[in-house]
């Protein structure tokens, strides 16, 4: 599976990211403070990471900054994300469970090593539900993102 990436700093556990999901035998596309070419703000990386998933370039993406919320915000501005920012492993697995979330926002602050392990393992271990009632809200997302 290949993951998009993206942060707008270098600290916390940006760089232990991109090596854990290696050592998980993910692909990444790295963006923003991960890329040496790209702008490292956290609107334009969250943004290419979200575009990586939409137009098919990963299966899913992470997006990190200071605390986390930046990071989403910008992600969920793409048509078709369903970030969630995810500070522990109960609610990682709630969001792939009950939101379907395709991407993950990190805290580069308040994520800690052991957490960071902890949430990728409720992350990627999770699934979407098929309970009717849940697969309604997924789909009345993208007509709220119609205007509807």
């Amino acid at each position: 599976m290949r993951i998009s990436v993206a942060a707008d700093e270098r600290v916390g556990v940006a760089e232990q990211l991109v090596v854990e999901l290696g050592r998980r035998g993910f692909e990444t596309l790295v963006h923003g403070a991960l890329s040496d070419t790209e702008r490292d703000d956290w609107a334009w990386a969250s943004a290419a990471a979200a575009r990586d998933v939409i137009e098919g370039r990963a299966e899913q993406a992470i997006v990190c900054c200071w605390t986390g919320t930046g990071a989403s915000i910008a992600a969920n501005k793409v048509a078709g994300i369903r970030a969630a920012l995810c500070r522990d492993a109960v609610t990682a697995a709630g969001a792939r469970k009950w939101n379907d979330a395709n991407v993950l926002a990190l805290s580069l602050r308040s994520t800690s090593s052991a957490e960071l392990t902890e949430i990728l393992d409720a992350w990627f271990s999770g699934e979407a539900s098929t309970d009717p009632d849940d697969r309604a809200n997924i789909a009345h997302l993208s007509k709220i993102e119609r205007g509807h």
